[in-house]
C-alpha cells in the first residue's frame, strides 16, 4: 500500500470554504494534510485540491482567500424544480452511472448561461480560471473527478490525462441545471460529485486516508463518504472522516452556491477542526 491520501468532497462554494477552514484548523492543531501523497478532489474539492497542490499557497493563505470578497463569482442556486429532478433521478436509478446519465441529459438540455454560441462554457471557464492560482497541473499527485454526461461514468483526470487542469476542474464543478457541461475531447462532462459526494474509493491502496466531505449523505445508489471509508478500512487502511457539524451546516445556509456564505462556512470549518485534531493526527502520523 502507498502512504497518505487526502480526499476532498463536493459541496458548492460553502463546501469549498468549509474544507479550507478545516484544513487550516487542523494544521494549526499540529497536522498539516497538505503533504498528502495523493489528493482526490470532486467538485468543490477539486478547487481546493488544485489550490492546495499548486505549491503557491500555504494553508493559512488558502483559508484567507475564502474570507475575501467573492468578486468574480456568479451567484446561483439549485431551484426547487431542478432539485425535484435530482431526487427523482436518484430514486429511480440503480447505479451511479444511471443517475449520472439522467442528470447528464438534464444538463445538456438546460439553458444555464448566456454565451457566444457555446452555452456559456467560455464564460464559466473564466470563472474557474479565476479561482485557481495556477493553470498548470501540479507535480504532486492530484486527481480531479468528472462524470460523462452521456454514459454517466466517472473519470479521474490527472496530469497524465492531457487535459488542461482548468477544464478538468470546470467539468468537476459543472452542476447540472446550474452550470453548462464542459467539453473535453469532444465529449460533455458534468459534476464529479454526482457519482458519490467524495469518491473516496479512488484512495484505495493508501495506508492512511483523511476524507473531508461537505456532503455526508448517501443512498442505496450513491455511496456516502462513511460507506466508502468503511470499505477502505476493511482493506487495511486507517481512515478518518470529517463531515459538517451543526454549526457548519447552519453557516452553509440553504444555498451552497451562494458566494456570500463562503466566508461563514470557512470560519465554521476552522472552528470545527479542533474536535477532529486528535483523531486526524492519529491517522496521519501512523
Amino acid at each position: 500500500m502507498t502512504d497518505t491520501a487526502l480526499v476532498l468532497g463536493g459541496g458548492g462554494l460553502t463546501g469549498a470554504g468549509w474544507e479550507a477552514g478545516v484544513l487550516h484548523g487542523l494544521a494549526e492543531g499540529g497536522t498539516d494534510l497538505s503533504d498528502a501523497d495523493l489528493v482526490v478532489g470532486s467538485s468543490a474539492g477539486s478547487i481546493i485540491g488544485a489550490q492546495l497542490t499548486s505549491g503557491l499557497l500555504t494553508l493559512a493563505e488558502l483559508y484567507e482567500r475564502q474570507l475575501r470578497d467573492p468578486a468574480g463569482e456568479v451567484p446561483a442556486r439549485i431551484g426547487s424544480a431542478t432539485f425535484l429532478r435530482y431526487a427523482r433521478a436518484v430514486l429511480s436509478s440503480r447505479t451511479p452511472e444511471a443517475y449520472g446519465q439522467k442528470l447528464g441529459r438534464m444538463a445538456l438540455d438546460a439553458d444555464t448561461m448566456d454565451g457566444d454560441g457555446d452555452g456559456g462554457e467560455a464564460a464559466r471557464r473564466k470563472v474557474i480560471a479565476g479561482r485557481l492560482v495556477s493553470h498548470d497541473w501540479p507535480h504532486r499527485a492530484l486527481v480531479v473527478t468528472a462524470v460523462d454526461a452521456l454514459t454517466g461514468e466517472l473519470r479521474p483526470f490527472d496530469r497524465d490525462s492531457g487535459v488542461p487542469v482548468v477544464d478538468a476542474v470546470g467539468a468537476s464543478c459543472a452542476v447540472p441545471g446550474v452550470w453548462p457541461a464542459v467539453t473535453i475531447e469532444g465529449r460533455k462532462w458534468i459534476d464529479g460529485a454526482l457519482h458519490s459526494s467524495a469518491n473516496a474509493h479512488l484512495a484505495a491502496g493508501y495506508r492512511r486516508v483523511v476524507i473531508i466531505a461537505p456532503i455526508a449523505w448517501g443512498t442505496k445508489t450513491i455511496a456516502s463518504p462513511r460507506t466508502q471509508a468503511a470499505a477502505l478500512a476493511a482493506a487495511g487502511a486507517r481512515v478518518e472522516v470529517i463531515t459538517p457539524d451543526a454549526a457548519a451546516r447552519k453557516a452553509f445556509g440553504r444555498n451552497t452556491l451562494d458566494p456570500t456564505r463562503r466566508a461563514p462556512a470557512a470560519r465554521a470549518g476552522y472552528a470545527q477542526a479542533v474536535a477532529h485534531a486528535r483523531a486526524v493526527a492519529a491517522v496521519w502520523s501512523g
